[in-house]
């Protein structure tokens, strides 16, 4: 199988692969982005973006996505449809292969990492089908459509409660629906729950339905305790059970914490193997917005550019 030679090889689109790739190509890297199983990643089932800078009226997810390849492909960048299938990561940092689709070999000089991370669902027809249309992930991102209006969470840990906690301030009432009889979340979250007027937690608790034709009108709960159900009239629903990162292929090659997060090196985007980098949301459990995304990315391109020239010069010596 013949190899294909790039200098920067970006794997995963979104706000962080596009940035990199706009400023890799700008610096001449000649970058090549193959854009994953969901090109744009998770914006583009996201309807409205209201807090990225330079959008006054706020803009479309799908669109916004649009708009970054757009000006990737304006400064040269190659942006390609295709899965990476496996990693060979060279520790001496030299040449790093990358197969794409299983029958497509990559041999890069750099690489940067903007995978992701995927939302966990419950798993229902109705949660998937009103995606966007009142159900969420990320409170941060679409509470404030939900403003003095009533809301549900579902989850037990600390996101959940970080998530009702920042719902009650912008809605009349959260719901918190927890599977258990207690919370996973911190000591300090948890009281931070209980203490707030407007949220009431439903123990022993679990999501039947999602119900409403276009828009969510209504949850419907189940006390996995007693048996009893009931509907919740509420406008948004938002699950609240965790993130996964898409980094599964890179196991055993780089570092990564116990929830699968790449593990990159103090204010860098550098992993433990040396001109491989990784941003946005793969290597981000706590921030997890289209921005802070965008910033890493930046950082990861400037960070590839030094490095390659660092080799350069060396190479040169």
């Amino acid at each position: 199988m013949a190899r294909e030679q790039v200098k920067c090889l970006i794997i995963g689109s979104g706000p962080a692969g596009y940035t990199a790739a706009i400023y890799a190509a700008r610096a001449e890297l000649k970058p090549v982005l193959y854009q994953g199983n969901q090109p744009g990643g998770q914006l583009t089932i996201t309807n409205d973006v209201e807090n990225f800078p330079g959008y006054p009226e706020g803009i479309m997810g799908p669109q916004m996505m649009m708009d970054l390849q757009k000006q990737a492909e304006r400064f040269g960048a190659d942006i390609r449809s295709g899965f990476v299938t496996s990693v060979n990561f060279d520790k001496e940092g030299n040449k790093h292969v990358v197969t794409v689709d299983e029958n497509t070999e990559i041999e890069a000089e750099s690489v940067i990492i903007s995978t992701g991370a995927s939302a966990k669902w419950l798993g229902l027809e109705s949660e998937q089908r009103l995606n966007g249309s009142g159900v969420s992930a990320c409170a941060v991102c679409d509470g404030f459509f939900y403003r003095g209006q009533d809301v549900v969470v579902v989850g037990g840990g600390d996101t959940a409660a970080e998530e009702a906690s920042y719902l009650s301030k912008l809605c009349n009432k959260v719901y918190l629906v927890v599977r258990r009889d207690e919370m996973r979340a911190s000591k300090v979250m948890q009281q931070r729950v209980e203490n707030a007027a407007n949220i009431e937690i439903l123990w022993n608790t679990e999501t039947v339905e999602v119900l409403g034709e276009n828009v969510v009108d209504a949850i419907r709960v189940k006390n996995n305790v007693t048996g009893e159900e009931r509907d919740i009239p509420a406008t948004g629903f938002f699950v609240a059970i965790g993130h996964k990162p898409n980094t599964d292929v890179f196991k055993g090659q780089l570092d990564m914490d116990g929830n699968g997060y790449l593990i990159t090196k103090a204010d860098s985007t550098a992993t433990n193997i040396p001109g491989v980098f990784a941003a946005g949301d793969a290597q981000d459990h706590v921030y997890r917005q289209a921005i802070t995304a965008a910033g890493t990315g930046c950082m990861a391109a400037l960070e590839a550019e030094r490095f390659l020239a660092v080799k350069e010069v060396e190479a040169e010596a």
